[in-house]
């Protein structure tokens, strides 16, 4: 299980710093900030990328939950009670199954259907947000049995 969570730690680090990036004012992997806009965000109707701060934001929660995968797998220590671990670990379990799931409701779709954002994200960014879920309920799993 540490090899798992090595490598959701690195994975998720590196999503983290590319929305850091992102907050900075990187506008890759697009031209410029209206495709990039349709490509990770697929607001409909929106043309701007979100702020600094919810960028940021977005990417502390995404290195976040790269620390919780490691502590759950027991590969850092943090000063906080095994339960509270667990339980976060559950969390972001929960986090990533429900917006992996969300993308394939027609609530989602109709809200986030702007392209090439929908098909990369019922394709990719769906996906991937299941296989965390997945990955973070083996380590929950792992820990709580044994």
């Amino acid at each position: 299980m540490t090899t798992v969570a090595a490598i959701m730690f690195v994975a998720l680090v590196l999503l983290a710093a590319l929305h850091a990036a992102w907050g900075f004012g990187a506008r890759w992997p697009a031209q410029d900030e209206r495709d990039l806009v349709a490509l990770v965000v697929g607001r409909t109707g929106r043309t701007r990328m979100p702020t600094r701060s919810e960028c940021l934001g977005a990417a502390a929660a995404i290195f976040a939950a790269g620390i919780v995968a490691l502590a759950v797998a027991d590969l850092i220590i943090l000063p906080l009670p095994a339960t509270l671990i667990t339980m976060a670990a559950v969390f972001v379990t929960a986090v990533f199954a429900g917006r992996g799931i969300a993308a394939y409701l027609p609530a989602w779709r109709q809200r986030f259907s702007q392209e090439p954002f929908a098909t990369l994200d019922r394709n990719w960014y769906a996906p991937l947000c299941l296989l965390f879920a997945l990955a973070f309920a083996v380590l929950v799993a792992q820990r709580v049995g044994g």
